[in-house]
């Protein structure tokens, strides 16, 4: 019987970790972590040996609203394309937040048996905005629960006319076109250009 690690209380301090590298993690169907990579530990603070056997909530940190986790677990149930950003809590109370890409892997029946998870760092731009979202979906979830907060994530969503997954993707695509050096060439992109860029973007950041 695996002994369940005790959750840290957070501290309000970002965790320092080599942000180009990518974070990879295998679990089962129910979550439960079956490895973890080098950039994993380094930035959970957690051992290799602490963290097998773990379920992944172990790092889900305590600002992050439920219904997103909801929202994540709907989509990769079924086997879709899903990408979150997420607020993490590492072993020493500091936070570092991600954004995640899920492969599956899957039986001779096409049944899925596993679950890939690769992050990277969320570009702070990004962070700062999916943060005031997020502090209102908490907010509502302390008040009206779970389902509250749900309410309004798909009123929210349905009037930006996006799911959750094209809001992140646009988000991230808009940060990346804010730079110097992508300023020129998205002014000069077409509106086909510029959609063929956003379905193509986590591909390039995942480096798949």
């Amino acid at each position: 019987m695996n002994l369940e690690l005790k959750r840290p209380t957070p501290i309000d301090e970002e965790v320092i970790w080599d942000k180009s590298k990518t974070i990879v993690s295998k679990t089962d169907l129910f979550g439960t972590i079956e490895y973890a990579n080098d950039a994993f530990v380094e930035a959970s603070g957690y051992h290799e040996f602490e963290l097998v056997g773990q379920p992944h909530n172990l790092i889900r940190h305590p600002e992050m609203p439920q219904v997103v986790f909801k929202v994540l677990w709907d989509n990769i149930k079924k086997g879709h394309k899903f990408h979150g950003i997420v607020k993490n809590l590492s072993k020493s109370g500091r936070y570092y937040w991600v954004i995640t890409d899920f492969d599956y892997v899957v039986d001779d029946d096409a049944n899925i048996v596993k679950y890939i998870a690769r992050r990277k760092a969320v570009p702070n731009g990004v962070v700062k905005k999916v943060e005031d979202l997020y502090r209102k979906l908490l907010q509502i979830e302390e008040v009206s629960g779970m389902a509250g907060s749900e309410k309004y994530l798909i009123g929210y969503l349905e009037e930006l006319g996006l799911t959750y997954v094209q809001l992140i993707t646009k988000l991230m695509v808009d940060d990346e076109r804010e730079t110097a050096e992508l300023i020129e060439i998205a002014n000069t992109q077409t509106e086909e250009e510029k959609e063929k860029e956003s379905r193509g973007f986590f591909s390039r950041f995942f480096g798949k």
